[in-house]
């Protein structure tokens, strides 16, 4: 399974080359329209960028955490695929000559304002506390890859909810394809994230 998750992350990293390539012409320059600064597909590039952020981060702090291959593996590759990502999401909106931030709440676009407190940093369903980043800057081998493990399914289980909100409502077809590929590979993790779980005694929080 892990070998298999390799060779789809190569894949994805093929398809984010192929769409940066293609960048102008979902930013209007081929005659299309250009998104609206409420709209959906910019609400979602926004939010996610946020959302992938932090994955990033906690990514790589378990990386310093640990010194197991599977656990540190799968966090580079989560960090290299959603750094890529959040990466296009901002260039689209520049390159739509829009803001990347808004004074709307997150996921206003989807009609789901306050589906999150909000409180101590978590401003998206599925992210992790401030408290909960630092305490798993302060954990070591095992408990830090638990931890983590159960961090990212949960952050991935609330990015798979916007992605299927982008995918559901975007317009722009190449963030849509960007949206559904989300929800396919982090689902893919996500069950790659049981089985390491499951090899340490542990399970996804309730």
């Amino acid at each position: 399974m892990r070998f298999a998750r390799v060779a789809v992350s190569v894949a994805v990293a093929g398809v984010l080359v192929a769409a940066g390539a293609v960048g102008r012409s979902v930013a209007g320059g081929d005659g299309t329209e250009v998104p609206a600064a409420g709209s959906a597909d910019a609400g979602f590039a926004r939010d996610m960028a946020v959302h992938h952020q932090q994955a990033v981060e906690m990514s790589y702090i378990v990386r310093d955490r640990t010194t197991d291959e599977d656990v540190r593996r799968l966090a580079y590759d989560i960090a290299q695929t959603q750094a890529n990502q959040r990466g296009m999401l901002l260039g689209w909106l520049d390159l739509w000559g829009l803001p990347k931030v808004s004074s709307a709440e997150p996921m206003a676009w989807m009609g789901m304002s306050g589906m999150a407190s909000g409180e101590d940093g978590a401003l998206m369903p599925g992210m992790a506390t401030d408290a909960e980043m630092e305490k798993l800057g302060t954990l070591e081998g095992e408990q830090a890859e638990v931890f983590y493990l159960q961090l990212m399914t949960d952050h991935h289980q609330g990015g798979i909810h916007m992605a299927q909100g982008c995918a559901a409502r975007c317009t722009v077809g190449a963030e849509k394809r960007l949206a559904q590929g989300m929800v396919d590979g982090q689902r893919s993790d996500i069950q790659l994230m049981a089985d390491l779980l499951e090899e340490r005694g542990a399970r996804a929080r309730p």
